[in-house]
């Protein structure tokens, strides 16, 4: 299993750690509500170093980009950040991933942990222009520190104008006295902040930099716990829950990075499925009676048929009610529609609901 370079300031704190994506990873530390509430109200810091980092540089590198990914990169500009997935050859998704602009000829993809391999795999295979590719995820660390209070708790640390950036955009700037630190207004829990990436050997004085300057805002860290219900609230989805090789972004309500202005894997065939329609749509609903639901629970309708499954769930801290998202059968998806999901054989009550669950 793989460390991450602050995998002993974790332990040294306390953490609860688990295995994920083949990483040493804290999954809480005082407990998840807390570390949620944390982050929906005040400021919160999330070691995510797991994730993967690509640099992809030359004169093809937009080309190669806008052949393996569903969103338009072309509308990027020096310092914006996008949104994007890589479509398999069969109508799945191989990754969901955010792409950033570095300059015309330079672009860092930022890959999920548990996909490292795969990706970089699946992205060569259409290097056919001698774009130069490097894998850094081995050698970079990245701190997630979000909340409404992260812009206050951080500014002492850089010059950069952090209350000013607009939301995926991000800066190159010194940050705790360290230099060529990317600092990006990104992140999954939708309460706002930053995301800093840096080379590992800088990782302890960068943490210890930002929990100092953060004390006056009662800053704190956050496990992958906290990170999994604030993600789920705000109806982002999780690879290899809500999305995978088998679900499309068009079932996966992902049209809106899909653009069809440019051809891309299987492109033609997503074309189709968006103006026929789909059978299947990922949607979100709320308990209704009392119950929790689960991953792969299923989905029946009132007469007890089975009409999907249930792709993620929980007890929404800030909602005090249970909520999930999961792929119905299409004649299902409309908002109010009433719905059963099978916990432990017995069918409970829930109905549709829209997308973002916390306003």
């Amino acid at each position: 299993m793989k460390n991450t370079a602050l995998t002993e300031k974790h332990i040294g704190l306390g953490a609860k750690m688990v295995p994920f994506a083949g990483y040493n990873m804290p999954v809480q530390y005082e407990g998840i509500n807390a570390e949620h509430q944390t982050v929906r109200t005040g400021v919160g810091v999330f070691d995510v170093s797991h994730m993967g980092e690509f640099i992809l540089k030359g004169e093809n590198a937009l080309d190669l980009i806008q052949r393996v990914t569903s969103n338009d990169a072309s509308k990027l500009y020096d310092g914006k950040v996008q949104y994007s997935c890589l479509p398999n050859k069969d109508g799945g998704i191989v990754d969901d991933l955010l792409v950033y602009r570095l300059d015309e000829k330079t672009y860092m993809l930022v890959v999920n942990a548990s996909n490292i391999e795969k990706d970089w795999n699946w992205i060569q295979q259409f290097n056919t222009a001698g774009v130069e590719m490097h894998n850094i995820s081995d050698k970079t660390s990245l701190l997630a520190i979000q909340g409404p209070k992260a812009a206050e708790a951080l500014q002492t640390l850089t010059d950069v104008d952090l209350a000013s950036m607009e939301y995926y955009s991000f800066k190159k700037g010194t940050f705790a006295g360290v230099d060529n630190v990317v600092i990006s207004a990104t992140g999954y829990t939708g309460a706002g902040g930053f995301e800093i990436y840096f080379e590992n050997q800088y990782a302890d004085q960068i943490w210890d930099a930002i929990f100092e300057a953060g004390k006056a805002h009662n800053i704190k860290p956050i496990g992958l716990g906290a990170r999994d219900t604030l993600r789920l609230e705000m109806g982002f989805c999780l690879y290899g829950n809500d999305i995978d090789d088998t679900t499309s972004p068009i079932e996966a309500g992902l049209g809106w990075i899909t653009k069809f202005s440019k051809t891309f894997t299987n492109s033609e065939a997503l074309q189709a499925q968006k103006e026929a329609g789909v059978a299947k749509k990922l949607v979100g609903f709320e308990m209704v009676d009392r119950g929790i639901p689960r991953h792969d629970y299923e989905i029946v309708d009132a007469e007890g048929n089975n009409i999907g499954k249930v792709t993620s769930g929980t007890q929404a801290p800030s909602l005090q009610k249970a909520i999930g998202m999961g792929y119905v059968a299409k004649e299902f998806t409309k908002e109010g529609t009433e719905i059963f999901i099978n916990i432990r054989n017995t069918p409970i009550k829930a109905k549709i609901v829209k997308f973002p669950f916390y306003k």
